[in-house]
């Protein structure tokens, strides 16, 4: 017996230092930011790159607007030429409560 309804697909990422966006609808990218963000804290990383292209800096300001608002992260900057420039988000995260 089969289901013919319509499923909500989840996508299972591994949490590792960085996070191409490109593979994610845009209505979604705020939500996939914050679930990155709590999974690398949790994971111990304390430096995450988040890469989402040039464009027209659309996805890049959606980007910075959640690590501005997340209680994980302590500082956020463009990454350097050597890391994907303008192209790609560097942030590093707060160490662990003791």
């Amino acid at each position: 017996m089969s289901d013919d309804t319509p499923s909500d697909d989840v996508a299972v990422v591994e949490i590792e230092d960085s996070i191409d966006l490109h593979g994610f609808q845009p209505r979604d990218i705020p939500d996939v930011v914050v679930s990155y963000i709590e999974a690398a804290f949790d994971k111990g990383y304390r430096e995450v790159r988040l890469i989402h292209g040039r464009g027209k800096g659309v996805q890049r300001s959606r980007v910075q607007q959640v690590l501005q608002s997340s209680p994980y992260v302590d500082s956020y900057r463009d990454a350097p030429a050597t890391r994907g420039g303008w192209g790609a988000t560097v942030a590093w995260l707060k160490p662990p409560s003791s």
